[in-house]
């Protein structure tokens, strides 16, 4: 494929002739290799659920923390990522990042299998499906590098909503695909007490074929776009902005709960309602295909707006699971819950929108990652917050008081400096398209 010699997305002579058909084609790479960093990224909250099932003997606590553990090392990963794009390309880095997927992929689908594997065997591969949870990062800084101002909202909901829908896809296939004997060749079946047999194996090898694909895909159909490099250094003036550390808030207050919730809510399920388990993957999917919306209301109406709402929404669905999971009522606390995945995505959407709004290109691809980075550890302090509260209360009631509070912290930052009719950031409040 010819290599891109100019980019200016902001020509719309260029944009409408060459770079719009560009933009597209590397946006949907993009998007199913992001979707597998998901995948691979939180496959540990399904497959932490079955694993005493097949013989293992972990303490509760040993289970929240595998599922919580990804989220503190891909959150870590994230600021590495962050700029990485800008430092070898984002193709390069595309086409790497995917590929390295595969080894917690395999590693997986051999450990589960032997259930005298140690906890701390197990510990380890859970670290390496970090190696996902950084992609989102370098996808979305370097997809933001490619559509023009009035089109960023969208295209970054597109990529992350898609992407983000890996999560509901690895909580939806699981369950299925562990039942079937598809990678019976390298591995045996398990029982499960209720006698069924299942292999366990088939949650993580199946993914490593699609992984290969999205590589080559990647290798022969993305593009570095010209301009786009810039040393760390560069990149890190972001730190000195105000502005960075304040959307960084709100987009933990956002994505950061739909990631937490996300690796947390099968969990959750199965220690409050375990004969609803199967419904686990409807809250990612839910807040997933809301991303998209998220992004394309923003571009309409307004990034802080459309921030603001769904942050008062998500208190209001936050007090609604602690309503009906204190009465044990299944439906109110399913639907409080899915308000919650909802309003989530929406604002992950909304968020990133006002990002390139703030920020010269340049500074608002680091700021992205930056600020996905942080809100990535959302999906290792959800699930240990969760588990604290049940260790110290019996109950994970107490948690959702924490996440109030926060969102009442960043509904007030976000009035504050992109609502008033003074604030310094008037392109926000003014932006219709």
């Amino acid at each position: 494929m010819a290599r891109i010699n100019y980019w200016n997305p902001e020509d719309e002579k260029f944009w409408s002739k060459e770079g719009k058909k560009h933009a597209n084609r590397n946006l949907w790479i993009s998007v199913p290799s992001l979707m597998l960093a998901f995948i691979v990224w939180q496959i540990w909250s399904v497959v932490a659920v079955r694993l005493n099932d097949v013989g293992f003997h972990f303490t509760e606590d040993q289970l929240f923390s595998l599922a919580a553990i990804p989220g503190l090392v891909g959150a870590t990963l994230r600021f590495f990522y962050t700029f990485a794009v800008g430092t070898i390309g984002g193709k390069n880095w595309t086409v790497i990042s995917t590929a390295i997927l595969a080894i917690p992929a395999i590693g997986i689908g051999f450990a589960v299998q032997n259930p005298h594997t140690p906890f701390s065997v197990m510990l380890v591969l859970a670290a390496l499906c970090g190696l996902g949870g950084g992609n989102f990062s370098s996808s979305s800084a370097n997809i933001s590098f490619f559509f023009p101002k009035k089109e960023k909202g969208t295209a970054l909901g597109i990529n992350g909503g898609l992407g983000n829908l890996g999560v509901s896809v690895v909580q939806f296939i699981t369950p299925l695909i562990i039942t079937s004997g598809t990678f019976a060749i390298v591995g045996g079946k398990q029982i499960l007490t209720n006698g069924q047999h299942v292999w366990l194996q088939n949650a993580a090898f199946i993914w490593v074929i699609p992984i290969v694909i999205v590589t080559i895909l990647a290798l022969f159909g993305m593009d570095n776009v010209p301009g786009a490099k810039q040393s760390v250094a560069e990149q890190f003036v972001i730190v000195k902005r105000k502005h960075t550390w304040i959307m960084t808030v709100l987009y933990v207050a956002t994505f950061g709960s739909f990631i937490g919730y996300s690796a947390a809510f099968p969990l959750l399920l199965k220690s409050q309602f375990p004969e609803h388990l199967s419904l686990a993957f409807l809250g990612a999917l839910v807040a997933a295909a809301a991303r998209p919306i998220g992004g394309w209301l923003a571009d309409k109406l307004g990034g802080a707006k459309v921030t603001a709402y769904v942050l008062f929404i998500m208190g209001i669905g936050a007090v609604g699971v602690i309503y009906f999971l204190s009465g044990k009522q299944f439906a109110g606390f399913l639907l409080s819950f899915l308000l919650l995945f909802l309003a989530s995505g929406i604002g992950s959407g909304s968020t990133f929108q006002m990002i390139p709004s703030i920020f010269v290109p340049k500074e608002a691809a680091p700021v992205i990652g930056f600020s996905a980075a942080f809100a990535a550890y959302g999906s290792y302090f959800i699930p240990k917050l969760f588990g604290w509260s049940v260790k110290a209360t019996g109950t994970p009631v107490t948690a959702f008081y924490f996440f109030i509070g926060f969102y009442v912290i960043s509904i007030a930052l976000n009035w504050y400096y992109y609502q008033r009719k003074s604030t310094e950031v008037k392109s926000i409040v003014e932006q219709a398209g």
